[in-house]
């Protein structure tokens, strides 16, 4: 099973590029991210005509939206996190396929270090945590998305220039690494464990040309599943993509999972 993340930066703008994508890349499992779509918007008929009956989402307008693309039936679907407070942003969906909890994050920014959104963000991969570790203790766990956090100095173009910066500050860096230590692997280290893709790129600067990414989008397999685990791909070329529409400035990352 290939179970793919991709912050699309607009679904209705990125559609045909999504739709190209699966059509070269066949994945089973699709968790999407910035959807910036609302619910009664969704376009369900053309992703399903894309392959995906099942489908799972919870957007907003403009902002945030995640959603769950599949080929195979999603059980217990859930929109948020398990326990209160609500968290009003529409930024995690979860459901089980083929016996497998797939948790599907959008991770805040977190603006700058230091400002109300970055204690924000800090608060929220908490909470992650506490919904991972469940999730986990459950049995077989995916938890993948834009998760807005480069983990070590090989997922940074230059670690000397970004260290103490937003995305790759020493607090957030701890703080996803406590969401892996509730039994989480790095299934990109876990499969090429010097390689140094990036998956996102800033629209400024020429960062795409000059290749000054960062890896912050991520696929996280609970330790059960990580022998399963027989190729996690980059798919780079997509941030290439400038027809019919300007590319997310993120790229996909799949995982192909050896069946049990």
């Amino acid at each position: 099973m290939r179970v793919a993340t991709w912050n699309v930066n607009s679904l209705r703008v990125r559609l045909p590029h999504l739709q190209r994508w699966v059509e070269a890349a066949h994945p089973d499992v699709v968790c999407l991210q910035e959807t910036k779509v609302v619910d009664d918007k969704f376009p369900v008929q053309a992703l399903q005509a894309l392959g995906f009956p099942h489908l799972a989402f919870s957007g907003e307008k403009t902002y945030n939206g995640v959603a769950i693309l599949s080929r195979h039936p999603l059980h217990e679907v859930q929109k948020g996190f398990s326990t209160p407070p609500l968290d009003v942003q529409h930024r995690m969906i979860a459901a089980t396929v083929e016996g497998i909890r797939v948790i599907d994050c959008y991770v805040p920014v977190g603006q700058k270090v230091g400002s109300p959104k970055f204690t924000y963000k800090l608060a929220w991969l908490s909470r992650l945590k506490q919904e991972a570790r469940a999730a986990v203790a459950s049995g077989d766990t995916v938890v993948c998305g834009d998760l807005n956090v480069a983990l070590d100095d090989l997922d940074v173009w230059d670690p000397f220039e970004w260290e103490g910066r937003i995305l790759f500050h020493p607090n957030e860096r701890e703080a996803l690494r406590r969401v892996l230590a509730v039994g989480l692997v790095d299934a990109y280290r876990q499969v090429h464990p010097r390689g140094t893709d990036y998956s996102w790129w800033d629209y400024r600067q020429r960062a795409w040309s000059f290749n000054h990414g960062l890896r912050i989008d991520h696929v996280l397999v609970s330790s059960s599943l990580s022998p399963r685990v027989r190729d996690v791909t980059v798919w780079r070329e997509t941030r290439g993509w400038d027809e019919p529409a300007k590319p997310s400035d993120h790229c996909p990352v799949t995982v192909d999972l050896e069946g049990p």
